[in-house]
């Protein structure tokens, strides 16, 4: 029974699991809106601030996901995925997370001041 499950690919705990995430995903992504100031904080990456740029369900995955503008040129995209534009900004400035990565807030640019002189 073990190995039926395994082959087709069903664990019980696995959908479980995926299931509550999915609604997760769902809930926070209905609390944000376009504008709003964001950081990404998805596993095994540093934390990213940016701008929420799209909010809701792509083609290229499952479920919700949001578009960010990322201040700093740390994403994989202009907003165009696949060939579809789900919003706009510079090359390398745009990025997709899981709305469960992402917390809207008051996260002002981080500002660099590692050129200045003394």
């Amino acid at each position: 029974q073990w190995y039926q499950r395994r082959v087709r690919g069903f664990n019980p705990e696995v959908q479980a699991k995926l299931a509550a995430q999915a609604e997760e995903n769902k809930e926070k992504a209905l609390k944000m809106n376009i504008g709003d100031r964001c950081e990404a904080r998805t596993p095994k990456a540093p934390i990213r601030r940016g701008e929420v740029m799209f909010v809701g369900e792509v083609e290229f995955k499952d479920g919700y996901w949001v578009g960010i503008k990322f201040d700093e040129p740390v994403g994989k995209h202009d907003g165009v995925v696949q060939g579809k534009r789900y919003f706009t900004c510079d090359n390398k400035y745009g990025g997709f997370c899981q709305p469960r990565f992402v917390e809207v807030g008051d996260f002002p640019p981080e500002l660099d001041f590692s050129d200045d002189e003394i």
